[in-house]
């Protein structure tokens, strides 16, 4: 006569923990990945979108003309050139500074210039420095972009830690299990139930509470990545507002909970045998 599998569960107390706990980092690792992503396209966006751009600067007004001349000869290089005059650096400067006449002296010669591309941008980078600061907009960002990469580091690391404590909550979960079924484990190996059977029983029960669980983290991790990503438009300016989710990001949001589940399973597999093996 074939054998009919004895099957056993989790208690109810282990079973509510479990889920909660799982939904919980679950949330948690959706969250970190979300944003790590979200601040990843914002730092490449930015970085695309001034990589081109430069200010140039000088002091000297002997030397402006020189620039002018330079800017007309490498004009196939440029896609678009603007020189502030006296009155538009005033008007930008005015919130902080007033003297009128005798400020304009002591105000520089400005031109913005957006290049064609690199190596365009380093021809005439190279040209104009002797006579005037040559200021990369990618170089004035530096440190808007480094901030965002130091966030996006603290957010994997969130992400490893949640991913962390999933391991340990599973392999406490199996361990306990293991304690409070010791009698029906005792009965699967005198009746000859290999440890890859008994493993099986319990990847069954774990697989189904994360299934449920990580769907309810995800559920809820969804709306606070939309409002994150509102409130970071809002901004309209900087870094905050090039914050966003493309379709590879969203693909990556949802492989994530099936990730967990299966991680979950596979170190239930591995606490498990190694429970059933010391015992």
């Amino acid at each position: 006569m074939k054998k009919r599998p004895v099957v056993f569960s989790l208690i109810k107390e282990q079973s509510a923990f479990m889920t909660a706990i799982m939904s919980v980092l679950t949330f948690l690792s959706v969250l970190a990945l979300g944003i790590a992503l979200m601040i990843g396209t914002g730092a490449i966006r930015m970085n695309n979108q001034w990589n081109l751009y430069a200010t140039i600067q000088t002091a000297d007004v002997n030397d402006a003309p020189k620039i002018r001349e330079i800017l007309a000869k490498n004009k196939n290089a440029i896609q678009s050139s603007s020189e502030i005059s006296r009155e538009q650096m005033m008007n930008l400067m005015s919130p902080w500074v007033s003297g009128g006449s005798a400020l304009q002296k002591y105000m520089p010669q400005m031109w913005e210039v957006k290049f064609s591309n690199q190596k365009d941008l380093k021809s005439v980078q190279a040209q104009i420095t002797p006579y005037a600061k040559f200021l990369t907009h990618k170089t004035a960002l530096e440190t808007p972009i480094r901030a965002g990469w130091y966030l996006i580091a603290i957010a994997t690391l969130v992400l490893a830690v949640a991913l962390g404590s999933i391991t340990i909550c599973v392999s406490y979960i199996a361990h306990n299990t293991a304690v409070l079924h010791k009698r029906e484990l005792e009965i699967l190996n005198q009746i000859g139930a290999s440890d890859s059977f008994v493993a099986h029983q319990m990847q069954i029960i774990v697989a189904r509470i994360c299934m449920r669980a990580t769907l309810y983290g995800f559920l809820i991790a969804i709306p606070f990545l939309l409002l994150i990503m509102n409130a970071a438009h809002s901004a309209r300016i900087g870094l905050m507002a090039m914050l966003d989710l493309n379709k590879f990001g969203w693909i990556l949001l949802v492989i994530l909970p099936i990730f967990i589940t299966i991680f979950a399973t596979y170190i239930t597999k591995h606490t498990t045998k190694k429970i059933l093996q010391n015992s």
